[in-house]
């Protein structure tokens, strides 16, 4: 039975998120207090997903350092250039929405991207040490990259952020990892599957109180709000065939190009949400927010796309 939930997940996924979104926006009075369970939902997602990986294949991923090298290039140098030049091309006269496009490019990968990864079976451990090294380098690199594009000075309590994301990622981490040595084949794959499916409705539930916490940004609606929908949308599309082309330049394999793909192309909005609100005016943060609307779904279609993509490869050859 789970399996066949999570096939039809899998399925109406580009729909199931933007509807989890919207539930959480209308509901957000009620949801709103809920956003405490956020970071354990998060470390839920990341145990199912570290499953599949083992501390070999962690080990082999830090010992060929050239995709973590071009992801973290690519994070944080390419796509903040990338969304300072469309910001000052579009919105020339607004600083505070060009901050917010820059950090939204600026924050770390997406915590989620595992998920995806593992949906499309890519490099599970490739996209876990990414996720790992990146969100341990943020507190130091969100402020320095901010600092060096448009002069932001962005505060954190490092501890404390270090300390959720030790409990977010690195742990349930670690322990998927050592049940997978423990258990190893056919039980740790069948664990692996039954997971799977509430995972992705745990995905959905982090969608919806995302939702609920930035319900005000979303409800008041203008012509300059669509406009930075449309540059928002444009800006994570390309993030996602950018990261593609990245891989295929330095001539990767399918798994690690899939890892890519997620990876560069998703990042921790709810991680931006907070530090836009927390530490710019509020205009900074409408772009990061609006990330929310399109980042799943997008990592939906584009998992679609990679899949024909590599489907068209294996029938020629």
């Amino acid at each position: 039975m789970l399996n066949k939930i999570n096939k039809m997940l899998v399925k109406i996924m580009a729909f199931f998120i933007p509807v989890c979104l919207v539930i959480g926006v209308l509901l957000s009075e009620w949801l709103y207090n809920l956003s405490g369970l956020i970071p354990w939902i998060f470390a839920f997602m990341t145990f199912a997903g570290s499953l599949n990986s083992s501390f070999t294949s962690m080990k082999q991923a830090l010992l060929s350092p050239l995709p973590l090298v071009i992801a973290l290039l690519f994070l944080h140098v390419l796509m903040p250039l990338w969304a300072l030049g469309i910001g000052h091309l579009v919105f020339h006269d607004d600083m505070f929405t060009i901050t917010g496009l820059v950090l939204a490019m600026a924050i770390p990968t997406g915590i989620s991207s595992v998920v995806w990864v593992a949906i499309y079976k890519g490099n599970i451990a490739l996209s876990l040490s990414i996720i790992l090294i990146d969100t341990m380098l943020s507190p130091l690199i969100v402020p320095l990259t901010m600092s060096l594009l448009v002069g932001g000075n962005v505060e954190m309590d490092v501890f404390s952020m270090s300390q959720g994301l030790i409990m977010m990622i690195v742990i349930p981490s670690i322990v998927g990892m050592m049940l997978n040595q423990l258990m190893k084949g056919r039980r740790v794959q069948l664990l692996s599957e039954q997971l799977s499916p509430i995972s992705k409705i745990g995905m959905g539930l982090v969608v919806m109180l995302n939702g609920a916490v930035v319900a005000p940004y979303l409800l008041n609606v203008s012509g300059k709000l669509i406009v930075i929908a449309i540059v928002v949308f444009f800006i994570a599309c390309s993030g996602y065939l950018l990261s593609f082309y990245c891989g295929k330049l330095f001539k990767q394999d399918k798994e690690t190009v899939i890892a890519l793909l997620f990876n560069g192309g998703m990042r921790n909005i709810s991680a931006g949400a907070v530090l836009a609100i927390s530490y710019f005016p509020a205009a900074v943060a409408v772009p990061v927010v609006m990330g929310m609307l399109f980042q799943q779904t997008l990592a939906s279609v584009f998992g679609e796309w990679i899949n024909r993509h590599y489907r068209k490869i294996d029938e020629v050859y």
